[in-house]
């Protein structure tokens, strides 16, 4: 919110002239700001609201950047950066990379259309990473299936210089080019982007392999199923406000055309099993061919794999096929649920409702199981020749794991998240406490907050309540002041604090 200044606070003449009635109705004020404060905290499980999913989160540290719409005045992307754009229906943009002979550069594209937006399965993103010569060193593309419901999807390219790579190894200038790919039935509005550019160092010769093909012998069985009573963890409305998830079972709440998204630590060595349950439904009737998808992304926003379910109002699972353990050389594989399996570190999945289910079985929310497994002892970590950027990216740490056995993940706590939600066109999810069908959010007592009074209200109540107490403090100042015969100091206009 930016920074306001109001009438009243002009001068201390002017107020002198008004502090009897402001005083009066500050006091009335300010009890309504306490009772409905009380009302926030505790309101009964019979009150209502209005659940909509918020707006994508993107991180909090982004940059917004234009795409040029030619190589010439692509703007430059930093390694280890986090930036925000925007793209037009069938637009092509640019964005410019200065990489050595060394390092690989990956950039993964976040598209995210407004939640009214009409998409169709074919729509998407195409990202790819060209060198000055219009050589394309790799491609990736994204759509948004067949749940045909407007949802962040990510699309990813790199410019890699190993053993079995032929173009794209000389250090210079490498561009980044985004094209929207829309159908028709499709509507036209702008999609926001968020770009993700992360730099991986070459490894030390003495430490490489030098293979140029990934394992081929890992375990591929499915195992047993993780069991027990789900702990609740609120899902993320981006990557950056993810929620950490260790081992076990996790239950969440979400709504048609909502997008929630998690993060899981994943090490050398080791495997990562997810599988997503929808709860059954108290109502509607008819069936969904594909409901719900699940989503997984590498540390660097690489897709690897999906999965999707259809519903009918009756609980359904679908969990990924197993993947290799991480490995530096699954990245040879052609597969990208093998190749993409190549870093340790944050491995997200992005859990999607389609916004059709709302159609045949109302707006929710509904259940969410996920059950959660990683299996394998952590192994060394390839010996790289420097830090990657951002720092740590490749890396699983004690502070990792512990954030995912007690989820606190930074600043994604129930009724809140991480990063600055989107104010254009968006879609998305929120991270949730248990929601309830009317659309009030529950925590573990059974005590109920209200998303729009406990989010506006009473905030905007405490603004209010702190104006009152500054109005109190000053007129009691200025009081005090003229009963020892000083003239009011006058210092100018006033405002609420910069933090607001």
């Amino acid at each position: 919110m930016g920074r306001r200044r109001t009438g009243w606070w002009r001068t201390e003449a002017r107020r002198a002239a008004r502090w009897h009635g402001v005083l009066r109705r500050g006091r009335a004020l300010a009890a309504a700001a306490g009772a409905a404060l009380c009302i926030t905290v505790a309101l009964p499980q019979t009150a209502t609201a209005a659940g909509t999913p918020t707006p994508y989160a993107f991180a909090e540290d982004a940059r917004t950047v234009k795409g040029a719409t030619g190589t010439t005045d692509a703007v430059r992307l930093e390694p280890g950066g986090t930036y925000r754009s925007v793209v037009r229906e069938g637009g092509k943009l640019y964005y410019r990379l200065e990489l050595d002979a060394t390092a690989d550069a990956y950039v993964s594209v976040t598209g995210i259309p407004g939640t009214a937006a009409t998409v169709t399965s074919s729509d998407g993103l195409k990202v790819s990473v060209q060198d000055a010569d219009s050589h394309t060193c790799s491609t990736g593309s994204a759509h948004f299936g067949p749940t045909q419901s407007p949802h962040p999807i990510a699309a990813w390219a790199s410019r890699e210089v190993g053993p079995d790579t032929y173009l794209c190894k000389q250090a210079g200038t490498y561009y980044v080019v985004v094209e929207r790919r829309t159908t028709t039935g499709s509507t036209p509005g702008d999609w926001d982007l968020e770009l993700d550019y992360v730099s991986e160092p070459a490894l030390r010769k003495a430490a490489g392999s030098g293979s140029t093909s990934a394992p081929k012998t890992w375990n591929s069985a499915s195992p047993q199923a993780v069991v027990g009573d789900a702990t609740r963890r609120a899902g993320g409305a981006g990557f950056a406000s993810a929620a950490a998830l260790g081992q076990g079972v996790w239950k969440d709440a979400v709504r048609p055309g909502q997008t929630l998204f998690y993060k899981v630590p994943v090490d050398w060595g080791q495997q990562l099993y997810a599988t997503a349950e929808t709860g059954s439904s108290t109502g509607g009737d008819g069936f969904v061919g594909t409901a719900l998808t699940m989503s997984l992304y590498n540390p660097v926003r690489g897709y690897v794999d999906d999965v999707g379910s259809g519903y009918s109002g009756d609980q359904t699972s679908a969990a990924l096929d197993p993947l290799p353990p991480v490995a530096y050389d699954n990245r040879h594989a052609v597969q990208n649920r093998v190749s993409g399996m190549r870093f340790a570190g944050w491995y997200y999945l992005a859990v999607h409702l389609g916004a059709p289910v709302a159609d045949k079985f109302g707006n929710g929310p509904f259940g969410l199981t996920l059950r959660v497994r990683v299996s394998g002892t952590a192994a060394s970590a390839p010996s790289y020749v420097g830090p990657a950027e951002p720092s740590g990216v490749f890396e699983v740490t004690r502070q990792d794991r512990e954030e995912a056995a007690a989820g606190d993940s930074t600043g994604n706590e129930p009724g809140g998240t991480t990063g600055s939600a989107s104010g254009g066109a968006t879609s998305g999810g929120t991270g949730a406490a248990e929601t309830g069908a009317d659309g009030a959010r529950t925590d573990g007592d059974g005590t109920m907050t209200l998303v729009a009074v406990g989010g506006i209200g009473t905030g905007s109540l405490l603004v209010l309540a702190l104006v009152v107490w500054t109005a109190v403090a000053r007129r009691r100042a200025v009081s005090e002041g003229a009963a020892m015969g000083a003239a009011p100091v006058v210092q100018g206009e006033y405002g609420p604090p910069r933090a607001w």
